[in-house]
């Protein structure tokens, strides 16, 4: 293991002073930075990582609360080992929570705040939902709630501006639905809602509609706008600069005009003027600001994006892409592990060169574009860490024995993809076997089930979990969630999670969610195995419409890491099918030793 660089003088104390001394100044007592944008996106353009820059945690997630003498840092249990190595220099005090949907960090306001006292937050990045039931509850207290006052601009010297890479269209065949019926689909829903206009703050939305990709986003092709859709028109706002003048006049032709970022609440504001209209938002996907902007006598339609909907069903066309792009990924993954299990033992291996050598693999892919997330490669107690990200200050080196997690994932024009495999180094421990084929136990269980069309999908967790809370064991995350094409790898409205907030989870055909059980053994070793699944149509009967689940990952499950005896014969038979089909589609695709390792890693087993 190198050493960590813990030792190094944190800039957040001296941070926290200034913002303190913002607060003071403006008569707030307690300051909340959230972990969002204007777009409430999971990942964050630098312009509005505040959270991490007066923190100093990086993981995707978390809630900071700053008071006079107190500073806290809500997190679930996914990051509590890595916030508490980042928060240790801070004086920050790390706030566990079950799940990032709590509310734990209002609960601890409401306690903590005395009547007459200010709660503020920058209303600009304030998800509508979030701030109703902080309003809600701060009133209670008799505590003000200030949205008006973003001190990060105050006090953050050397800021981030407006990101400024290019906007490019998804273009056929790959884009296998045109701008204009994609319109004309989100139009049919606001007229059924009774709506005039639609605005749309959510980048992957964004980016979906209008067939339009980005890079301001790290690993998912979108772009920080907004959009103001009518019935016969629309406009995006974005920066200056982002849209050649040729993709504008391509816009034009489909009655889509531009304009500047800063223009969309102004745009806002303006409704109503020629007299009654009405708007569909969508309170979880608009931030309070922009509900702010709206006129008092423009009729608000609360409901949920139509792209929502429509977006994560992806079409005959789509999955026939992302079959095609899991067959790239996979060979991409045949070529990488047949390396990593000829080259252990004789080259230094590190979990930074298994990130650089796997997404080398897959750059030489068709149609690749860029890592969908942050590789994940965790070796032993790094494993441990479902979120656990190597850096050249703290990283393990590969060598002795025990387990490797890899969990990544690549974008691709046809397609998103995101895996998990656990590879085994030198002597792999009964224990270790143990969790294994417990996990795996549980990720066939998910896989082979068949249920009713519409199923709520917090309802299958439990499926994935039963064989590993049979042996009183558990894990903190969801086990699935929604995948994006050729777009953001976490998509809604669809989460196979117990802790789900949305109320919109229908399983429905054309989905593809990820299968991802897991068992952590802190400071010892990870387990945790990944599949996409498509659902699919399954039966017909006098009960109504069954639908399935299709595994489109394509990559051997280390079967070295199995207690054979603890399978049945149902999954012992779906593991060597499994692995049949992913020799038939992966052996064309691969040669040499990358197809030797594959031939050999795919055997079948028996008990």
């Amino acid at each position: 293991m190198s050493t960590p660089s813990s030792h190094i003088a944190s800039p957040v104390p001296a941070r926290l002073l200034q913002l303190r001394a913002a607060m003071k100044q403006h008569h707030i007592d307690a300051y909340i930075i959230p972990s969002a944008d204007p777009h409430l996106s999971e990942y964050l353009p630098e312009r509005w990582q505040g959270r991490s820059y007066f923190s100093g945690f990086t993981g995707s997630v978390g809630t900071l609360i700053v008071t006079a003498d107190f500073a806290g840092l809500w997190v679930d249990s996914r990051y509590w080992s890595q916030a508490e190595k980042e928060l240790a220099p801070t004086g920050i005090e790390m706030m566990k929570i079950a799940s990032a949907a709590s509310i734990a960090h209002i609960d601890w306001l409401v306690s903590t705040m005395q009547t007459g006292q200010v709660v503020a937050v920058d209303g600009a990045v304030l998800g509508l939902m979030a701030a109703r039931i902080l309003t809600q509850q701060l009133n209670a207290k008799s505590v003000q709630l200030k949205t008006d006052t973003d001190l990060l601009q105050e006090i953050w010297r050397d800021r981030p501006g407006l990101p400024l890479a290019p906007i490019f269209e998804h273009l056929a065949p790959f884009a296998t639905v045109s701008r204009k019926d994609k319109l004309s689909l989100v139009r049919e829903q606001m007229r059924a809602k009774g709506a005039d206009w639609h605005f749309v703050s959510t980048v992957d939305d964004l980016a979906w509609i209008f067939n339009l990709r980005g890079s301001d986003v790290s690993y998912n092709p979108v772009f920080a706008g907004h959009a103001l859709i009518g019935l016969d028109e629309a406009t995006i706002f974005v920066a200056e600069g982002k849209v050649s003048s040729q993709l504008q006049a391509t816009l034009v032709q489909d009655q889509v005009h531009v304009a500047a970022y800063a223009e969309a609440a102004i745009a806002l504001a303006q409704l109503g003027t020629a007299g009654s209209t009405s708007i569909l938002i969508d309170p979880r996907r608009i931030t309070l600001g922009f509900h702010q902007a709206i006129p008092a006598g423009v009729n608000v339609i609360d409901a949920i994006n139509p792209s929502v909907f429509i977006k994560s069903r992806k079409n005959a066309q789509e999955t026939d892409f992302v079959r095609e792009a899991m067959e790239q990924d996979g060979a991409a993954l045949c070529e990488f592990f047949s390396w990593l299990e000829s080259a252990l033992g004789r080259e230094t291996i590190t979990e930074i060169t298994i990130d650089e050598k796997i997404c080398a693999a897959r750059a030489r892919q068709p149609h690749f574009i860029s890592p969908s997330f942050g590789t994940i490669a965790g070796f032993n107690g790094n494993g441990a860490m479902p979120h656990y990200r190597a850096t050249p200050e703290s990283h393990a080196v590969i060598e002795g024995d025990g387990l490797l997690l890899i969990d990544s994932g690549g974008q691709y024009l046809n397609g998103t993809t995101d895996i998990t495999r656990v590879f085994p180094v030198g002597t792999v421990s009964e224990a270790q076997k143990r969790d294994f084929t417990l996990v795996l136990k549980g990720m066939i269980n998910l896989s082979k089930a068949v249920f009713p069309r519409g199923t709520p999908s917090p309802m299958l967790d439990a499926l994935a979990r039963a064989p590993i809370w049979a042996q009183g064991i558990n894990y903190g995350h969801g086990t699935g969630h929604g995948v994006g094409y050729f777009l953001n790898v976490h998509e809604g409205p669809q989460s196979i999670s117990a802790t789900l907030a949305e109320p919109h989870t229908a399983m429905e055909i054309g989905m593809i969610t990820s299968n991802e059980p897991g068992i952590y053994r802190p400071e010892q070793w990870g387990v945790r195995i990944e599949n996409l699944l498509l659902t699919v149509p399954a039966v017909q009967t006098e009960f109504g419409e069954y639908v399935k689940f299709e595994s489109l990952t394509l990559c051997p499950i280390d079967t070295r890491c199995i207690v054979n005896a603890m399978l049945n014969e149902d999954e012992i038979n779906w593991l060597n099918n499994y692995h049949g089909t992913v020799l038939q589609r992966l052996a064309p695709r691969v040669s040499g030793e990358a197809l030797a390792w594959l031939k050999e890693r795919t055997s079948p087993i028996t008990n």
